[in-house]
C-alpha cells in the first residue's frame, strides 16, 4: 500500500491494536501492555500480507498456524482476533482477566477461538510450533501428489527476548534447524526490555548467530514499526523453504508512551490513568472512550473474513478434486485430521500366554506400538535419543529427516523440547504423537506435560526404567517421586500395567483416551500373569480392579505394576496360613477414581481396614486407598546402585515381608 490515504489506514489499524490492548490492561488493573505496543506493527503486516487463515473456520485444516509464544502479550492476539471476526467481542476484551471470561491472563486453546495453543511458561510456544511444523511436512510428504499439494502450509511465531532465554527454546531451535523445518517462521520482538531491566543484564549473546548454527536463516529489520520492511523479511523467509527463518525485529516496548516507553515500567503493569491519556495524547488517539475502535480500522481488518472464505473456498475445491482422484488417501486424510481411528485400529494388538519369565513391560509395549501402527498411519513419534532402551522404533516406517518424513522421530537428548514439540503436533492435527524416556527424566518434561494436559492433548507418553527395580544405574536413574508427581497433574491418566497382556489393554485405552497419557513401564521382565485364573486384562480399563479374591476376605492387597506379581505371591504365602486375601491391581488412579462409586467400593470394600498398597515408589497419596488403619510398602527415599533384583530384596519388596506386613494389620 502507498497511497497516503492507505497508509493512513494502517497507521490507524495499528493504533487500535494498541490502544485496545492498554485500554484492556488498564481496566483490568493487570497485564503486559508493553509487547503489544511494540510490536503491533509486526504482527499487522504478517496478519494483513502473509497469514492465510478464515476468522469464520478457525479449524479449516489447511490454514497457516499463529503462535504467540510472548503469551503475556495476549492483548495483542485478542485484539486482532475480535478486529479481524473470529466472534470476541469488544466486552470480551473488557473482560480481559476476569472470571470465567474468553480472554484469560495468557492464550487457552480451547477457551478462545483463534489461539492455536495454550501459551505463557516461555519458550513453550516456540516448542510447539516446531512439532506443528513437522506435523504439517509429515502430513504433506504421505497424502500431496503431484499436482495436489492438499496440505501446504506456514506456521509463524512471535517471540519474545525471555523466550529466546528459555532451555527449551534453544532444544527446540537446533531440532528445527537439523531437519530443514523451511515452513517455520520466527519473528523475535527484540526490544531489549525483560521485568528486571535491559535485557543486557543477564542476555548479551548474539542471537543470530547462535541461530545461524542451528542451521536456521537469519534476517533483520531495524525498526520494527516499518510495515513494509517485515512485510519484506517475511516473504524473504517464505521464499527460502529449506531452512527455519528468524527475523529479529527491533521494536520499542510500549510504543508511544511518553514515560514508558523502553522501559521495563511498560512491561507486566498498567500504564495508569495519567500515562495512558499521555499515551492516546502522543498517537493522536481519542481520550473517550476507552475501547475506541474506528470503523475504518474495523472494515480494514474485517476483510479477513471475504479473504478468508475465499482461500478456503479454493482449498476445499482443490481437496474434492483430490479425493476424486485419491478417494483412499482423501477418506484418510481426512478421518486422521477429525482425530478419529481407523477401523479394526487394534484388530493386532498381541495376546500372551501365562509365562513365569515373562516379559519387561517396556518390551511388550514394543510389540503393541508395531502393531498397532501397521493400522493407524498416523502414529508418529520416537524418543529422547533412547529408541533401543524404551522400545519404541517402528520396524520399517523410516526416519523424519531432513530430506524424509518417516514416522521414527530421533528427538536427541532433548527431553524438554520432545515433550514441547508432541504437543505442537497434537494440537496441529492429523497426527497421533508419542513419545519416550526413563521416567525419571519425565522430570525435565513437566512443564510441557502440564501444558497438554491443560489443553487435554492426545499425547502418548512412554516413561520406562520406571523403579528402583533398573538397578546398576542408581538413584540417580531410579525414579522415587516421579510417579505421585505425574498423578498429580489434573487431566493427565498414569497406567502401570502389570503384565504384557495389561501393556497390551494400556495401549488400547491411550489411543482411545481423548487427553494425555502416561505409559509406566518396566525395564526387568516381569511373569505374565495366569489370565484363566485371574481376572482378565481388559479389567485395567477400570483403573483398578480385583485379580484375586478369598470369599469375605480379611485384607486387601493392592499393587501395581511389578509390584502385581509380588502381591499375588504374598497372597499365596498368606493364605496358606487360612488367611482370606483380595489383590486388586490399582493399574491407574485416575481411572479408578472416574468409575461410579459402587463400583469402586465393590473393589476396596470400605468396612475393611486392613490394606496394604505395594508400589516401588514413594508412599506419598496410598492412603487415599489404604484408609486409617491401613500400610504402604514403598520407597521413601533415594535408591541404590545394585542388580535390579537385590535392590528390590534390599528395600523389602518380597512376598515375604509383603505377607509380614499384612499379618501385622490382622494381629
Amino acid at each position: 500500500m502507498t497511497s497516503a490515504t492507505s497508509e493512513r489506514t494502517e497507521q490507524l489499524a495499528i493504533n487500535t491494536i494498541r490502544m485496545l490492548s492498554v485500554d484492556a490492561v488498564q481496566r483490568a488493573n493487570s497485564g503486559h501492555p508493553g509487547a503489544p505496543m511494540g510490536a503491533a506493527a509486526m504482527a499487522h503486516a504478517l496478519w494483513t500480507r502473509h497469514l492465510r487463515h478464515n476468522p469464520a473456520d478457525p479449524a479449516w485444516p489447511d490454514r497457516d498456524r499463529f503462535v504467540l509464544s510472548a503469551g503475556h502479550a495476549s492483548m495483542l492476539l485478542y485484539s486482532l482476533l475480535y478486529l479481524t471476526g473470529y466472534g470476541l467481542t469488544l466486552d470480551d476484551l473488557k473482560q480481559f482477566r476476569q472470571l470465567n471470561s474468553r480472554t484469560p491472563g495468557h492464550p487457552e486453546r480451547g477457551l478462545t477461538p483463534g489461539v492455536e495453543t495454550t501459551t505463557g511458561p516461555l519458550g513453550q510456544g516456540l516448542g510447539n510450533a516446531v512439532g506443528m511444523a513437522m506435523a504439517e511436512r509429515w502430513l504433506g510428504e504421505r497424502y500431496n501428489r503431484p499436482g495436489h499439494a492438499i496440505i501446504d502450509h506456514h506456521t509463524y511465531v512471535l517471540a519474545s527476548d525471555g523466550d529466546m532465554m528459555e532451555g527449551v527454546a534453544s532444544e527446540v531451535a537446533s531440532l528445527a534447524g537439523r531437519l530443514g523445518l523451511g515452513k517455520l517462521i520466527v519473528l523475535y520482538d527484540d526490544n531489549g526490555v525483560t521485568i528486571d531491566g535491559p535485557t543486557e543484564i543477564a542476555f548479551s549473546e548474539d542471537v543470530a548467530k547462535r541461530y545461524e548454527a542451528y542451521g536456521w536463516g537469519t534476517s533483520r529489520v531495524t525498526h520494527g514499526n516499518d510495515v513494509e520492511a517485515v512485510t519484506a523479511a517475511i516473504a524473504a523467509a517464505r521464499a527460502d523453504g529449506e531452512r527455519p527463518s528468524l527475523i529479529l525485529v527491533r521494536t520499542h516496548i510500549g510504543y508511544g508512551s511518553p514515560h514508558k516507553q523502553d522501559s521495563s515500567e511498560a512491561h507486566g503493569a498498567a500504564l495508569g490513568p495519567e500515562e495512558v491519556a499521555l499515551t492516546k495524547e502522543a498517537l493522536g488517539w481519542p481520550a473517550e472512550p476507552p475501547f475506541y475502535v474506528p470503523e475504518e480500522a474495523l472494515a480494514f481488518y474485517r476483510g479477513a473474513l471475504e479473504n478468508g472464505l475465499a482461500a478456503q473456498r479454493t482449498w476445499e475445491q482443490r481437496l474434492a478434486v483430490y479425493r476424486t482422484a485419491f478417494p483412499t488417501e482423501g477418506a484418510d486424510l481426512e478421518r486422521a485430521l477429525r482425530g478419529e481411528l481407523p477401523a479394526g485400529w487394534d484388530a493386532d494388538l498381541p495376546v500372551y500366554e501365562k509365562s513365569e519369565g515373562g516379559l519387561a513391560t517396556r518390551v511388550a509395549s514394543g510389540q503393541a506400538l508395531n502393531a498397532l501402527a501397521g493400522r493407524v498411519p498416523e502414529l508418529v513419534g520416537g524418543s529422547a535419543d533412547l529408541a533401543a532402551s524404551t522400545n519404541t522404533d517402528l520396524a520399517g516406517m523410516g526416519e523424519f529427516g531432513i530430506d524424509t518424513a518417516g514416522r521414527n522421530v530421533r528427538f536427541g537428548v532433548r527431553e524438554h523440547g520432545m515433550a514441547a514439540i508432541a504437543n505442537g503436533m497434537a494440537a496441529h492435527g492429523g497426527v497421533r504423537p508419542y513419545i519416550s524416556t526413563f521416567l525419571v527424566f519425565s522430570d525435565y518434561m513437566r512443564p510441557s506435560v502440564r501444558l497438554a494436559a491443560l489443553m487435554e492433548l492426545p499425547v502418548i507418553y512412554l516413561y520406562t526404567h520406571d523403579s528402583v527395580g533398573l538397578g546398576e544405574d542408581g538413584p540417580t536413574h531410579q525414579p522415587e517421586a516421579h510417579l505421585a508427581a505425574l498423578r498429580a497433574i489434573p487431566n493427565l491418566t498414569v497406567l502401570r500395567p502389570a503384565d504384557a497382556n495389561e501393556t497390551a489393554e494400556a495401549w488400547r485405552i491411550a489411543l482411545g483416551t481423548r487427553g494425555p497419557v502416561a505409559l509406566v513401564l518396566t525395564r526387568q521382565a516381569l511373569p505374565t500373569l495366569d489370565r484363566a485364573t485371574l481376572g482378565p486384562a481388559s479389567g485395567v480399563a477400570m483403573g483398578g480392579y480385583v485379580l484375586s479374591d478369598d470369599n469375605a476376605p480379611e485384607v486387601i492387597l493392592i499393587a501395581t505394576g511389578s509390584e502385581v506379581a509380588l502381591a499375588l505371591a504374598a497372597a499365596t504365602l498368606l493364605r496358606g496360613e487360612g488367611r482370606r486375601v483380595r489383590v486388586v491391581n490399582m493399574a491407574s488412579w485416575e481411572l479408578f477414581q472416574a468409575q461410579p462409586r459402587e463400583y469402586r467400593e465393590s473393589v476396596l470394600t470400605p468396612g475393611l481396614r486392613a490394606r496394604v498398597s505395594v508400589e516401588a515408589a514413594v508412599t506419598f497419596g496410598w492412603s487415599r486407598y489404604t484408609g486409617d488403619g491401613g500400610a504402604s510398602i514403598g520407597v521413601d527415599r533415594f535408591g541404590k546402585s545394585a542388580p535390579g533384583a537385590d535392590v528390590m530384596r534390599d528395600f523389602g519388596f518380597t512376598p515375604e515381608h509383603v505377607a509380614d506386613v499384612a499379618r501385622g494389620l490382622l494381629g
